[in-house]
């Protein structure tokens, strides 16, 4: 079964919608009557109108859907980039490494696969591969980009990797399996890619005594940024919390959690426009070899819809 839903706007910079118009497509597996059906349900988010275009698998965070990134998914579209965001689990323990195979199993089934499901004339350049994930997600995405599990691999190569608010547990010494972080400066020297890390500042403070912080210390984004080589880059968002990234209005129990379990910021719209542009610069930069927009984020020439609590670039 496939939905879709278009939207249109003129681009100005890397934090507004891009020129591109976009379709939202929801797939469903079809185990017996679609021979390309995807291994997950999909929300592929991709421009509509004729070329070749990037690809990045976005991984959705723990016990989201990824229904509630379709505004990011469509910002980062509308710049010229197919998105594929799976649904990885509706229900989840600790152990991600179901979501790992997962996630290579759908990599493994883009060369097949994808075309089939994508606009007439709509191309995708699996020679231009991104992997990102938030919270968890950046958890699996750097633990299939790092081979944390021996006896899964891709048959495609990944270009970049992003990990957007990753958490690779509750706290130092009390990771989920398969961990990712070892503590020891620079030593994801294996990832031969660029890396970005993208943080919120508001992530590791709890929203109650009750409960933890959904991006503890210990576990969080500056963790996973301090086992990079580079090239990388870094950017905290200082007043926006671990969820601000997703769409403005989540439905459902598990929606409204985002609103109740994570401290947040004022409002969502300029932590995701935020992140739909870092993102589109990164990708520019290391995908498509214009790295114009990251510069000029990086040296301060642009004005950024968000305050940044700390940046950093590994080059």
């Amino acid at each position: 079964m496939v939905i879709t839903s278009t939207s249109s706007v003129t681009c100005s910079t890397v934090f507004d919608i891009g020129n591109y118009k976009t379709k939202l497509l929801k797939i469903e597996p079809q185990t017996c009557t679609k021979q390309n059906s995807p291994p997950k349900a999909l929300l592929i988010g991709t421009p509509s109108e004729a070329g070749n275009f990037p690809v990045l698998i976005f991984l959705h965070g723990y016990l989201l859907y990824n229904s509630f990134y379709s505004q990011l998914i469509q910002h980062l579209s509308s710049h010229g980039f197919i998105v594929i965001a799976p649904q990885l689990y509706l229900v989840e323990g600790a152990d991600a490494t179901e979501d790992i195979k997962a996630t290579a199993e759908i990599t493994n089934w883009l060369a097949e696969g994808l075309q089939h499901y994508l606009p007439p004339e709509v191309e995708p350049n699996l020679k231009k591969l991104g992997l990102a994930g938030h919270s968890r997600g950046g958890k699996v995405a750097f633990s299939l980009a790092l081979g944390r599990l021996a006896n899964i691999s891709t048959d495609l190569k990944f270009s970049a990797l992003i990990g957007v608010d990753p958490v690779d547990g509750m706290d130092k010494g009390k990771q989920t399996p398969p961990s990712v972080l070892t503590y020891v400066p620079r030593s994801f020297n294996n990832l031969d890619m660029p890396v970005m890390v993208i943080g919120s500042g508001l992530g590791e403070v709890k929203k109650n005594p009750l409960f933890p912080a959904c991006a503890p210390k210990g576990v969080n984004h500056r963790d996973f940024y301090n086992e990079c080589c580079k090239p990388a880059c870094y950017f905290v968002a200082k007043d926006y919390g671990h969820n601000d990234m997703l769409d403005d209005e989540t439905k459902g129990i598990r929606g409204q959690a985002t609103y109740c379990l994570c401290k947040k910021g004022k409002s969502r719209e300029p932590m995701r426009i935020f992140v739909g542009g870092v993102l589109v610069a990164f990708l520019e930069a290391y995908l498509e070899g214009n790295s114009s927009d990251l510069i000029a984020i990086r040296d301060g020439h642009v004005t950024l819809p968000v305050e940044l609590q700390d940046t950093d670039f590994l080059v």
